[in-house]
């Protein structure tokens, strides 16, 4: 049988891999647990922790320095503030372990005679009693750490903190704590509602460490992998397209690998060559499905500490102060993976997958309350008319823009929301849209891609709309509008046609005013503004 492309779980031999090894530096590591560290491995959701930790813990023991044991407590969440169930969970998945890497019972041994503690020693008294039994130094690595929360991950990460003074000997050399987030950023509630920050919990670790996506090598060499395990071939040109997707994501990166040569089901023939346009297709199934690591996404966007940082980029605003802006809630969507921060660059959404599901998921259910029909729009060879439908756009938001905009939770991007919501009912399954958009951007680019056949490799309809909100006086921004348009459909190239939508939402204006749309020549082209 041959390999696959992992989306759940660790990585197995039967999996397409990276050297899990490889994707973080193993020397600083090695270097902190011998100088016996206490230290945090964060990244995003699916992105190889487990596979990470579990090949440390397997290096370790093979090395034979150390015996190292993995242990992943996420099953104490369910406990929340129940600090006695919670804690005993863990002492159990630490036992549990411990047997099933070393087949002896000193560990359940240990865990038998700490049971008549007191729960908040009830932890460290276990792990000093194991680390004594032991003819090594002890490595703990505790992933999903901040799946506890409250009372139970405070009593954790106290009883962890209050055994660091006797180590080696009498507790572990060091301990390792996996999450989605770096301990420094929990805010913890306590059942009393005082709040505990990570940091003072446990002021004992050393650094914390990112686990970062794939890098454009390690993408390519996963796809090798299935070509050198079933011939079937990859043109050069997916490869760009596969990272402004995902931008190393792990799991979107092996999902999409899945999607293309799997679930698309002729390519299952590994005499098709696998072309670009698959993996659009690709990444138009992985959308509508919604994947569990999708909707886990789409569930986040309801968050508001979530909303606040993504609707100034949704909406195209200028840099924004970000003391206006917890740092906290920053760093959550960040460490989420929703967003990347670049030293001197705005932030923006992490890939091309989160920016193009974000803008549907909000607008989802407006999608689906519209009428309008593709085939209201479609030209006898199969394109798109856009005039027709921009005049039909304008009067639909001339009647209904206050009472849907208020729809939308992110009510500052309303009206773009609203028109990509009303071009995606078009274009719904018969072609796609690519958006770009961010902070200091000050417009959003919209690509649509329109097959004008059914057959890969046909001629496509391409037409690029800039969407701008109204500051200052309209002249100057049709200037600047229309110099953005120009210079973005130069960088598409064979394009169509090309449109500037200004949104001007000065509540003086009648709709007589705002409503209204005309032809620019600009360096050759001919652009149509829109005022809506």
């Amino acid at each position: 049988m041959e390999r696959f492309f992992n989306t759940a779980g660790p990585q197995t031999p039967d999996s397409y891999t990276i050297d899990p090894l490889s994707r973080f530096d193993l020397e600083e590591v090695l270097l902190m647990i011998r100088q016996q560290r206490y230290f945090v491995m964060h990244a995003p959701r699916q992105t190889g922790k487990t596979s990470c930790m579990l090949a440390l813990r397997d290096y370790l023991n093979k090395e034979g320095d150390y015996i190292a044991v993995y242990a992943n407590v996420e099953g104490g969440q369910a406990s929340r503030n129940d600090k006695e169930t919670a804690v005993k969970s863990v002492i159990d998945t630490l036992t549990g372990a411990y047997r099933l890497i070393f087949k002896n019972d000193k560990a359940d041994t240990v865990r038998n005679a700490v049971q008549s503690l007191a729960i908040d020693s009830m932890l460290s008294q276990y792990l000093s009693l194991l680390c004594q039994s032991l003819e090594k130094p002890f490595v703990l690595i505790l992933d999903e750490i901040d799946a506890l929360v409250g009372d139970s991950l405070v009593s954790v990460l106290r009883q962890i903190r209050s055994g660091y003074a006797d180590r080696p000997s009498s507790f572990p050399q060091t301990i390792i704590l996996c999450g989605v987030r770096d301990v420094r950023d929990y805010r913890i509630v306590l059942s009393n509602q005082d709040i505990v920050t990570g940091g003072s919990a446990f002021n004992i670790k050393s650094t914390s460490l990112r686990l970062g996506n794939f890098s454009k090598e390690e993408i390519y060499e996963l796809f090798m992998q299935h070509t050198r395990e079933t011939g079937q071939q990859f043109d050069e040109a997916c490869f760009p397209t596969i990272w402004d997707a995902t931008e190393g994501q792990p799991w979107l990166v092996n999902a999409l690998g899945h999607e293309v040569t799997w679930n698309i089901r002729e390519n299952r023939d590994r005499s098709v060559r696998i072309i670009p346009e698959m993996i659009d297709k690709a990444i138009e199934n992985l959308i509508y499905r919604r994947d569990t690591h999708i909707d886990i996404l789409i569930d986040k966007l309801e968050e508001p500490r979530v909303r606040r940082v993504i609707e100034p980029i949704l909406a195209n605003e200028d840099e924004v102060d970000d003391a206006l802006i917890p740092t906290d809630d920053i760093q959550y969507v960040e460490d989420m993976g929703l967003i990347k921060r670049e030293r001197g660059k705005p932030r923006r959404i992490a890939n091309g997958i989160y920016r193009e599901i974000i803008p549907r998921e909000l607008t989802w259910s407006t999608q689906d309350a519209l009428t309008q029909q593709p085939q209201w729009y479609q030209n006898p060879d199969n394109s798109i008319n856009m005039e027709k439908l921009l005049l039909d756009f304008q009067q639909f938001f001339r009647q209904n823009a206050d009472a849907w905009i208020g729809r939308f939770d992110y009510a500052d991007a309303g009206p773009q929301l609203l028109l990509q919501a009303f071009l995606q009912r078009i274009v719904n399954g018969g072609g796609y849209i690519d958006r770009e958009y961010g902070l200091g951007r000050k417009r959003t680019d919209l690509l649509i891609r329109k097959p004008l056949t059914d057959h890969y490799g046909g001629p496509v309809q391409r037409i690029v709309l800039e969407l701008k909100t109204k500051r200052g006086d309209l002249e100057k921004v049709i200037e600047k509008g229309l110099e953005q348009t120009v210079g973005y459909m130069d960088l598409v190239g064979s394009v169509d046609e090309g449109h500037l939508i200004i949104f001007d939402r000065t509540q003086e204006k009648t709709w007589d005013e705002r409503i209204w749309h005309k032809p620019y020549e600009y360096n050759g082209r001919t652009i149509v503004v829109w005022g809506m």
